[in-house]
């Protein structure tokens, strides 16, 4: 009941519309959109997730239903931990070497080097938990208040509302990827 009531303020304070009931409401589009999980189904979300960081030749494509178990069992956006990991690394790409670090996580501004993970899940999961226990527990609900205190940089926030919204309105090329369960 909660949720539905913090939803349902959500939708009348940031006024965002319902989607038709063949796609899930996917949030806001602003960078105070509160980080609150948004649903389409979990097979959709990794599927287009998958396809998305495969368009960018990601190496974290394989772990897109790791970052949705993620998001769903801590109450993330399932877009964010992606959406960071576009903005610090371009999706995994450019990291300290052999750190499987995508998120720039425990990396103080101007060093090279930081908290090193033993694998992309291990990754997802510590910057998952982070930003629920570290973040959005004590108080940074929406990306602008989030990016106070994750990045030295002002742009942070709208990058990582960029890539979410990236995230978002992607389209995969492919037509088995289209498909629609209803």
């Amino acid at each position: 009941m909660k949720h539905i009531l913090m939803s349902i303020s959500c939708a009348l304070l940031f006024g965002f519309t319902r989607v038709p009931a063949t796609h899930a409401t996917e949030g806001i589009s602003d960078a105070t959109a509160t980080l609150a999980m948004h649903h389409i189904s979990p097979d959709t979300r990794a599927t287009k997730l998958h396809a998305y960081l495969e368009s960018h030749n990601s190496p974290l494509a394989s772990e897109s239903g790791h970052f949705i178990a993620e998001a769903d069992r801590l109450g993330l956006d399932w877009r964010l931990v992606a959406a960071i990991a576009g903005v610090e690394s371009t999706y995994g790409k450019q990291i300290p070497n052999g750190s499987y670090n995508a998120w720039g996580w425990g990396i103080p501004t101007g060093a090279t080097w930081g908290i090193a993970f033993g694998d992309w899940k291990g990754g997802i999961t510590t910057v998952s938990e982070g930003l629920k226990y570290n973040y959005i527990d004590k108080g940074a609900v929406t990306i602008n208040q989030m990016g106070r205190m994750y990045a030295a940089s002002p742009a942070w926030s709208w990058k990582v509302r960029y890539f979410i919204d990236q995230i978002t309105e992607f389209m995969p090329n492919s037509p088995s990827l289209l498909s629609v369960t209803i």
